[in-house]
C-alpha cells in the first residue's frame, strides 16, 4: 500500500499556474478562486490588497496603479517561483492598474495546496515576492495636497 506522500496529489500539479494577469478592470474574488479550484487541494488560501483611506498618517484621497511592460512576465516568474517551492495544486494572481477608489480590490493572490499549511505559506510567499519583485508602482495623492510615488503591488 502506498504512503500519503506518494498519492499524486499529495504532489505539485504539471502545470499548476491558472492564472496571472495585469488588469485595468475591477478584479474579481470569484474569478481568482475558481482558478484554484482543484478536487486535490485539502487547502486554499487567498490574499486580498485593498485601498485603504490612509498611508504614513495622511488620509488617502486619491491612488493610481503602473507598471512596467514587464510585470505580467514577472508575475509569472514568480508565480513559477513560488510553484517550485511547494507543492502547488493550482495558483492565481492578478492586479489591478489606472485610478483605484478607497476599497477597490489592488491584487488578488490564491494557492491550494494539498493541506493548509503549505497554502498558507505558498500564498504568503506568492504575495511577499509580488510586492517586492513586480514592477507596479503606487501614486498616492494626500488629503493635503502632498503626492508620493511608491513601489508597491
Amino acid at each position: 500500500m502506498a504512503t500519503t506522500n506518494d498519492h499524486p496529489g499529495e504532489q505539485a500539479a504539471q502545470d499548476p499556474i491558472k492564472l496571472i494577469g495585469i488588469r485595468d478592470t475591477a478584479l474579481s474574488l470569484d474569478e481568482v478562486f475558481r482558478a484554484v479550484g482543484d478536487d486535490a487541494a485539502g487547502g486554499t488560501a487567498l490574499f486580498v490588497g485593498t485601498v485603504r483611506n490612509h498611508d504614513g498618517g495622511a488620509d488617502v484621497e486619491e491612488l493610481g496603479y503602473s507598471c512596467h511592460p514587464s510585470a505580467e512576465a514577472e508575475m509569472r516568474r514568480i508565480a513559477e517561483k513560488v510553484a517550485a517551492e511547494f507543492p502547488v495544486r493550482a495558483l492565481a494572481a492578478v492586479h489591478r492598474v489606472g485610478d483605484l477608489r478607497v476599497g477597490d480590490l489592488a491584487v488578488v493572490v490564491a494557492v491550494s495546496c494539498p493541506h493548509r499549511g503549505e497554502a498558507f505559506e505558498a500564498c504568503r510567499k506568492l504575495i511577499d515576492d509580488l510586492k517586492h519583485e513586480v514592477p507596479v508602482w503606487k501614486h498616492q495623492k494626500f488629503s493635503d495636497g502632498t503626492e508620493e510615488w511608491v513601489g508597491a503591488c
